[in-house]
């Protein structure tokens, strides 16, 4: 790797698959920058991974601030990978009565947060002569459920910008992958979407034997940036063997 592609911005690195995802491209090799709102939560993974012998750095960050995501570009010449993970659901209610500020939240997270992030580092990233943008979305920007309206609309948003951004810059020294992770069990993603009820986000998983941990969306993130660079996988869905699609699951009674 050159210099420049041994940095790696992630997003939403203070836990889950951005934890996971900085923690194994640090493992690879790649100079990690992590950023996220809470400021404790990735200095402290700043710290874990440097007393590793990695080379890691933590930015506070609100990827729906363009004013600082702007301010933070600034402080690249170039880059080499690109991981937008911040994103999160919130709520399940039928669109009849669903939260509209839940549903620009999401919006502006997962879709505008994402855009923020791409555009203010694009040019950091053609400069740098191999770049790699991931885009984390979810088996929800392929397919609808119940409940799920605006966390699947916004998803679908994220799905269109990567498949979009790819058509638009082929030609340019730089790749546009999107993992797309169907039932990941985290610390904290169904909590968050329930509101902090512990028995409705247990519920989600209720039966599965396995569901897919963070760590394994993390190792799929770094193995397709970790191919070789005339190689782009432009789309991989990651599902946990007991999930057939977003509303069929095999649960264990």
């Amino acid at each position: 790797m050159t210099p420049a592609s041994r940095i790696a911005v992630v997003t939403g690195a203070s836990s889950g698959i951005g934890a996971a995802t900085a923690r194994q491209l640090a493992e690879a090799g790649y100079r990690v920058v992590l950023t996220a709102r809470r400021k404790d939560r990735i200095e402290a993974l700043a710290e874990e991974l440097t007393k590793a012998g990695h080379s890691a750095v933590a930015y506070q960050l609100d990827v729906t601030d363009r004013t600082a995501v702007d301010e933070f570009a600034t402080a690249f010449q170039t880059i080499g990978v690109l991981v937008n993970n911040a994103g999160g659901a919130l709520g399940a209610d039928p669109v009849a009565t669903g939260d509209p500020a839940d549903w620009r939240t999401m919006y502006e997270t997962n879709v505008i947060g994402t855009l923020n992030l791409t555009q203010a580092l694009l040019p950091k990233l053609v400069a740098g002569g191999d770049g790699v943008i991931v885009v984390v979305s979810s088996t929800a920007g392929h397919g609808t459920y119940e409940g799920g309206g605006g966390y699947v609309a916004a998803k679908h948003g994220a799905h269109v910008l990567a498949e979009t951004l790819r058509l638009e810059i082929v030609g340019q020294p730089v790749r546009v992958i999107e993992i797309a992770p169907g039932m990941v069990r985290t610390e904290e993603f169904a909590l968050t979407r329930f509101g902090g009820d512990e028995a409705k986000a247990a519920k989600v998983y209720e039966g599965v034997a396995e569901p897919l941990s963070a760590d394994d969306v993390a190792e799929t993130i770094t193995w397709a940036v970790t191919r070789p660079s005339h190689v782009n996988v432009d789309l991989l869905v990651l599902r946990p063997r007991a999930q057939a699609s977003n509303t069929k699951v095999h649960r264990e009674r």
